[in-house]
């Protein structure tokens, strides 16, 4: 099948807006909250990345449709999210999406999030990777190609360049983490090792340091024929890493940003999924939390690594003021693993903020 249009869209063309009523309607809210206690940003942010990713393929899948009709498209990733400024429970959220940039067979969809008001308020932008899917007479799937959007102004041609400055930084730093440790790396983690030899020390070991639990898909989470919807997924292990992040935080854990979360394999109904969650490095005030996802199929002669998250938080006050938080000490080599990636990317989070242009669309 090849796929043809005699007009070409340009990335405004293909835009979709949705807002959360949150000011209007006091059952949402109370759908989105995560506690009765008066605190602020009271908002379930795994719910709301459940919201995200089902936008995300809407978006995706209004333009796949147009050259394949019958096509469907799954998320391949959620490439990233920054969270620019804490969220308020008490105003509407708007979401507004776009494809910012189409690959071969994928397709690069821009969700910036925003709460109307003065000044209106930036919260997060986040970026998903959506493949398109056909399926055969035989009932096999494959992935088809998807005409190119025509990318007409200079914010267009921006933000496609900015999309392939984002695929080329993650298979930099996929290539980066094989990479041994340089010799400042190395002095990092023998100083935290030896720190582990002297007598007396009370330090917090990073193999206590994991939450976990196991879950079961049920037909409600079904978004596509047999596939288990990915936002669930996601906010599933948010809920986890969440409260992995807690036995480090001395007060309140706050998302700063969902760094990659690769989806590998497809969760079919009646998986179970095993959810492991480790705090792999920690910063000043910071709290990297690693999760994986291993499904296990219904008639259980199936196993795979389903998925790979990475969650930063902050450790808050009432205020929300960042507090202090004290280091972890890793004691196997793959906790050495974990911490070193998690400080490679703390070194890389640090050096996009000083280069970067924070008030610049999704």
């Amino acid at each position: 099948m090849t796929a043809e249009d005699p007009c070409p869209m340009c990335p405004e063309q293909t835009s979709i807006e949705r807002r959360l009523p949150f000011s209007t309607d006091p059952d949402l809210r109370r759908r989105f909250m995560l506690t009765d206690e008066p605190v602020r940003s009271n908002l379930r942010v795994g719910l709301i990345l459940e919201v995200l990713d089902k936008l995300a393929e809407d978006t995706a899948l209004n333009y796949v449709r147009r050259f394949y009709p019958a096509a469907r498209v799954v998320t391949a990733a959620m490439d990233s999210m920054r969270v620019r400024n804490v969220p308020d429970a008490d105003r509407d959220m708007i979401l507004r999406a776009r494809v910012n940039l189409v690959g071969n067979t994928s397709l690069e969809v821009g969700v910036r999030i925003e709460q109307p008001g003065s000044p209106v308020l930036h919260v997060a932008s986040s970026y998903f990777t959506m493949v398109a899917r056909l399926r055969d007479e035989q009932g096999q799937e494959y992935s088809v190609p998807v005409p190119k959007l025509d990318y007409r102004s200079d914010l267009d041609k921006a933000r496609a360049q900015r999309a392939e400055h984002r695929k080329e930084s993650y298979r930099i730093a996929r290539s980066a983490a094989e990479e041994p440790p340089t010799r400042e790396e190395y002095a990092l983690l023998r100083s935290l090792h030896e720190a582990q030899e002297q007598p007396g020390q009370n330090l917090l070991l990073a193999s206590k340091l994991m939450a976990g639990g196991w879950e079961r898909t049920y037909p409600e989470q079904v978004n596509v024929p047999e596939k288990i919807f990915g936002g669930y997924v996601a906010h599933r292990a948010f809920m986890y890493a969440h409260i992995c992040s807690e036995m480090v935080a001395s007060h309140r854990a706050l998302l700063v940003s969902v760094d990659r979360i690769n989806f590998y394999q497809p969760v079919r109904m009646g998986d179970k999924l095993h959810f492991v969650c480790h705090v792999a490095y920690t910063g000043k005030t910071s709290i990297s939390v690693e999760a994986s996802i291993t499904r296990i199929s219904r008639n259980r002669k199936s196993t795979a690594l389903s998925n790979v998250c990475i969650f930063t938080f902050v450790n808050v006050d009432a205020d929300l003021r960042p507090q202090p938080v004290p280091p972890i000490y890793p004691t196997t080599y793959a906790e050495d693993a974990r911490y070193l990636a998690g400080y490679r990317r703390h070194q890389a989070h640090i050096a996009r903020d000083i280069l970067a242009q924070t008030d610049s669309p999704a």
